[in-house]
C-alpha cells in the first residue's frame, strides 16, 4: 500500500460525452517521479486519457477544500454502454516499472456498475446567497447540463415574476473542465421584494423538474443559502459581532477542545519526508556534475552515542561523494581509537585530535583544514542530517553552478532521538531578517572558492561565530541558495541553544557585535542592540538628514477618525519634517467640510480634492502624491494612530537605505491584537496579512511578528517611499481601484530591484474598514473578484513558484505559519 498515493477529490460523468467517467484529483507532492495511474475493467488494463493541469486557479479551488495543490490530474474513462457488464472498476496508483521487484500498487478508487449506475446526473445545480436591495432580492447560484431550461420562482404555490441571467463562474469552470469558456454556468434570479413565507424554486431541464430547495428566511435577509453554515462563514459572523482578534481567541479556544487528533510535525513528517522508494532514486541518481562535499565537525568531549548517529546519520547519506572531518579538542585522545576501530575501513572518514582545546571557533577552523572538497558542509558534533542531505544540496548546485553559498532548514531531535519537533521553515535568502536574528544558522553551506576568499571563523565571535561567518559569506556571495527543506536535526540538550536561551547569554551579545561588524565593514551608519527577545537585535540607523515626508490620508467623512490620526502624529512623533495632504474624497457630511477648514490654515497641512465619483484607492493616493511637496511619501489610512515616538522616523531611517523601496509597519487592532505584520503571496489563494489576531507580547513563528524583515508586500494602510522610486514604477495602478493596489505596488517597487521592508519598531493601531465597509454587496464581491483576476495575470510567476520569503512547507490556507497538511 502506498503512504504517498493519489488523491481523488471529484468522481462524476462528464457533461458532454456519453457514459464517459471524469475524476479530478492530485498527488501530495510536487514532483511524482515513478508514479502512474492506470484504469482496471473487471480486472482487465482499460484505456483511459489524463490531462494536467497547473496553475494558481488549481491552487485556489483546492485551498477552499483546505488543500495545497499545484497540479490537478483529469482523467476520462470511457464506460461500456451496458453498466451492468461491469463488475468492478479500479483506477489505481502505481510506483515502480512494470514487472520490477518493487513496484508498489494502491487502489484509489473502485466500484460496481451499480455504483456507477447511481453517479449518473443530467444536470446539476447549486443555490449559494443571496442579496438584498431596496426594492429588490437577488440570489446567486450555478446550474450546467448542456440542455434547455426554464426557472419558476412560487411563494407557496402562487409564481413570483423573475429575471433570470446567466454568466460565466470562472470557479464552476475550473470544476468542470470540459465545459467550454463560452459557457453561462453562472445563475442570478432576480425579483421584487416582498413579504415572502415559503420560498421554492423549480428548475425543468431535460424533460425532468427539479424541486430546490430555498431557505425563505436567509432569502428575505440576505446571505448563505447553503443548507449548513461553512466553518469560515461563522467565523465571519462571530468577527462582526466581536472583533478579530475575539474571534481568533475563541476558534483556537474551540480548538484545542476538539477531540480530533491535532496535526503534529511527525505526520508532517509521515506526510512528507522522502519515502525509501524516493531515497532509493536519489542514490541511482547520476549527477553531471558531483563535488566532494566536506563536512567539518568539531568535537569536544562528544557523547560516544551522539557521534555514533551523527556519523552514521552521515555515512547513510544518498549522495555517496562526501568527507567527514572532525577536529577534537578534548583533553584526552579517547574518540579517536574508537572511530578507527568502528569506522577505521571508510576511508572517507579524517579524524585529527588537537593538542588543545582551541575554542569553538579556531577547533571548527582545524576541522576546514583537513577539508578537500569543492563545498565544505558546517555541522556541530552531536547533532544528525537527513539522509537525503547531501543529496539536496548538489542537486541545487547541479541546476546553478553560480550558486557558493547554501542553507537548508532544520528541526530539532530529542535526546532519546525518537521525536522531531520545532520545524524551522525559514525563508530564500533575506538580508533585513538575519540582521535581526540568525534565521539561517543550520545547514550552512559553502564554496572553497568563497572560503579561500573571505577565510575561516573569528573567535572574537565565539557563541555567535556562526552568525558571523554567515553574514561575511552572504556578503561575498554570487548567489546564496535556499533548500526548503528540513535536512539537519539539532540536537535538544539543557546545555545546547537550542534548547535554553538562558543558557547563552552570551552567545547573542556575540551575535549583535557580528551584526555590528557586518554594518562596519559596509559603512553603513548603524548601531546594534539587543532586542526584547533572546537572539534577536534591532538596528538604529544615523543619517545626517530628515527628509521632508509628505503624509498622504485619504479622507471621506469621519473626521472623528482623521483627527485622531493626525493629533497622534503632533502630539508623539519625534519626526516633525512632515506635512499632510489630505484628499478629500466625496465627503458629504457638513461636518467634515467644518474640519478641513479648522486645519487648513496649518502650514503643513494641504487639502486636495479627488472630484471623481467612487472610491479608487489607488487614484486619490496618486492624487496626493502630485501634489506633495516632501521627498518622503507615507501613504496613510485615516483611522489609524500611531504608538510610539519613533514610528515615522524608524520608517524614514529604513527607506533611506538606497537598497530599499518600501518600508511597512506594525499594525494593531484596538485590542492590541496584529491586524498586519506583512503580506505574503498566495495566503487564501492569492495574498494576505500573516499574524492576524496574534497578542502584542508574542513574537510570532521564527519571531517574525516583532523582527525587521524583507517581504514581498506591506499593506498601504501605513507604507513609506521615496519619491523617486514613487515616481519609477509609476504610482500606483489605478486599474486596481479597491483590492491588492498595495501588493501590486510593491510587486512593481520589487520589480526594479528594491527591496520592501517590515519594520516592527513602527507601530499603529488601525481602524480597519470603519471608512468604507465590508466586501458585502454583489457588486463589491464582483469588483473584487475582477481586481483578483487583474492581480493574478499581472504577477503569475510569484503565484505559482510562491512567495520567496514564505517557505512550501507552511499552510497558504492563513497566515499563521502553520504546516501544510495532505
Amino acid at each position: 500500500m502506498l503512504r504517498d498515493t493519489f488523491n481523488v477529490v471529484f468522481i462524476r460523468y462528464h457533461l458532454t460525452k456519453k457514459n464517459t467517467l471524469l475524476f479530478q484529483g492530485f498527488y501530495p507532492f510536487d514532483n511524482p517521479k515513478g508514479y502512474s495511474l492506470v484504469a482496471e475493467l473487471n480486472g482487465k488494463p482499460y484505456d483511459m486519457d489524463i490531462t494536467i493541469n497547473e496553475g494558481n486557479e488549481v491552487r485556489r479551488r483546492y485551498i477552499a477544500a483546505h488543500k495545497s495543490v499545484s497540479k490537478e490530474y483529469v482523467g476520462e474513462i470511457q464506460l461500456p454502454e451496458e453498466l451492468s457488464s461491469v463488475r468492478s472498476l479500479r483506477l489505481i496508483c502505481v510506483l515502480g516499472e512494470d514487472g520490477t521487484k518493487g513496484q508498489v500498487r494502491s487502489v484509489v478508487y473502485k466500484a460496481t456498475g451499480r455504483d456507477l449506475e447511481k453517479l449518473k446526473k443530467e444536470y446539476e445545480y447549486n443555490l449559494e446567497r443571496s442579496a438584498v436591495t431596496d426594492d429588490k432580492i437577488q440570489i446567486l447560484g450555478w446550474a450546467i447540463g448542456n440542455v434547455p431550461e426554464e426557472f419558476h420562482l412560487y411563494d407557496g404555490n402562487t409564481e413570483i415574476p423573475i429575471t433570470v441571467k446567466r454568466m460565466f463562474r470562472k470557479d464552476v469552470y475550473g470544476v468542470y473542465p470540459e465545459l467550454t469558456e463560452k459557457c453561462d454556468s453562472g445563475l442570478e434570479i432576480v425579483f421584487d421584494k416582498g413579504d415572502y413565507k415559503k420560498l421554492r424554486l423549480t428548475i425543468t431541464a431535460n424533460g425532468q423538474v427539479y424541486d430546490c430547495k430555498v431557505d425563505t428566511a436567509h432569502v428575505l435577509t440576505g446571505g448563505n443559502l447553503l443548507p449548513k453554515k461553512s466553518l469560515w462563514e461563522r467565523i465571519e459572523l462571530y468577527r462582526q459581532d466581536n472583533g478579530l482578534g475575539a474571534t481568533i481567541r475563541h476558534a483556537i479556544d474551540k480548538f484545542k477542545d476538539a477531540d480530533a487528533p491535532k496535526y503534529t510535525y511527525m505526520d508532517f513528517l509521515t506526510s512528507f519526508g522522502p519515502t525509501e522508494v524516493e531515497l532509493q532514486r536519489q542514490r541511482d541518481e547520476k549527477f553531471e556534475y558531483n563535488p566532494l562535499m566536506s563536512i567539518v565537525i568539531p568535537m569536544y568531549m562528544t557523547p560516544e552515542k551522539y557521534l555514533i548517529e551523527l556519523i552514521d546519520s552521515i555515512r547513510a547519506q544518498t549522495y555517496s561523494n562526501w568527507e567527514l572531518c572532525l577536529a577534537d579538542g578534548s583533553p584526552k585522545d579517547i574518540m579517536g581509537e574508537f572511530i578507527a576501530k568502528r569506522y577505521g575501513s571508510d576511508s572517507r572518514i579524517k579524524y585529527t585530535h588537537l593538542e588543545k582545546n582551541l575554542g569553538i571557533s579556531d577547533n571548527t577552523n582545524a576541522a576546514i583544514a583537513l577539508a578537500t572538497g569543492d563545498y565544505i558542509v558546517l555541522s556541530d558534533h552531536d547533532d544528525t542530517l537527513a539522509p537525503n542531505a547531501m543529496y539536496e544540496l548538489v542537486a541545487a548546485i547541479n541546476k546553478d553552478r553560480s550558486i557558493d553559498v547554501l542553507y537548508t532548514d532544520e528541526d530539532k531531535i530529542s535526546m532519546d532521538s525518537k521525536e522531531y519537533f520545532e520545524p524551522v521553515f525559514k525563508p530564500d535568502y533575506n538580508l533585513d531578517l538575519l540582521c535581526s536574528v540568525n534565521y539561517i544558522c543550520h545547514l550552512f553551506v559553502f564554496s572553497r572558492a568563497i572560503y579561500e576568499k573571505v577565510g575561516g571563523f573569528n573567535k572574537e565571535y565565539d557563541g555567535a561565530q556562526d552568525h558571523d561567518l554567515i553574514l561575511r559569506y552572504c556578503e561575498a556571495a554570487t548567489k546564496v541558495h535556499h533548500v526548503p527543506k528540513a535536512l539537519y536535526h539539532w540536537r535538544s540538550h539543557a546545555a545546547s541553544t537550542a534548547m535554553s536561551a538562558e543558557s547563552k547569554l552570551y552567545a547573542f551579545d556575540a551575535g549583535a557585535r557580528a551584526v555590528q561588524a557586518h554594518y562596519d565593514r559596509l559603512g553603513i551608519p548603524a548601531t546594534v542592540e539587543q532586542d526584547t527577545f533572546y537572539g534577536c537585535y534591532r538596528t538604529t540607523y544615523h543619517w545626517n538628514k530628515e527628509p521632508l515626508v509628505s503624509i498622504i490620508i485619504p479622507n471621506k467623512d469621519h473626521t472623528d477618525d482623521l483627527d485622531k490620526c493626525i493629533k497622534s502624529i503632533d502630539a508623539k512623533s519625534v519626526y516633525k519634517n512632515i506635512e499632510f495632504v489630505i484628499v478629500e474624497n466625496n465627503s458629504t457630511e457638513p461636518e467634515t467640510f467644518e474640519y478641513y477648514k479648522s486645519i487648513e490654515g496649518r502650514p503643513d497641512v494641504k487639502i486636495v480634492r479627488y472630484e471623481t465619483p467612487g472610491f479608487n484607492f489607488s487614484a486619490i493616493n496618486n492624487l496626493g502624491a502630485k501634489n506633495a511637496s516632501g521627498d518622503m511619501f507615507l501613504l496613510l489610512n485615516n483611522d489609524t494612530e500611531i504608538i510610539n515616538e519613533t514610528c515615522i522616523k524608524e520608517m524614514v531611517d529604513v527607506c533611506l537605505r538606497p537598497d530599499v523601496g518600501i518600508c511597512g509597519a506594525l499594525l494593531y487592532y484596538p485590542d492590541n491584537t496584529v491586524q498586519h505584520a506583512g503580506v505574503v503571496m498566495g495566503i487564501g489563494g492569492i495574498a494576505g496579512h500573516t499574524f492576524v489576531g496574534l497578542e502584542r507580547s508574542e513574537p510570532g513563528y521564527m519571531f517574525r511578528a516583532v523582527t525587521t524583515q524583507d517581504l514581498s508586500a506591506v499593506t498601504a494602510a501605513c507604507l513609506m517611499i521615496r519619491r523617486e522610486v514613487f515616481e519609477e514604477v509609476g504610482g500606483l495602478t489605478e486599474d486596481l481601484a479597491v483590492a491588492f493596489n498595495d501588493v501590486d505596488f510593491c510587486m512593481k517597487v520589487r520589480d526594479k530591484g528594491y527591496l520592501v521592508v517590515y519594520n516592527p519598531h513602527a507601530e499603529l493601531y488601525h481602524y480597519e474598514s470603519k471608512s468604507r465597509g465590508y466586501e458585502d454587496t454583489g457588486e463589491k464581491v464582483a469588483r473584487f473578484n475582477s481586481e483578483v483576476e487583474k492581480l493574478e495575470k499581472l504577477w503569475p510567476e510569484i503565484l505559482e513558484k510562491g512567495d520567496p520569503y514564505y517557505n512550501p512547507n507552511l499552510s497558504i490556507l492563513d497566515g499563521w505559519y502553520r504546516l501544510k497538511e495532505e
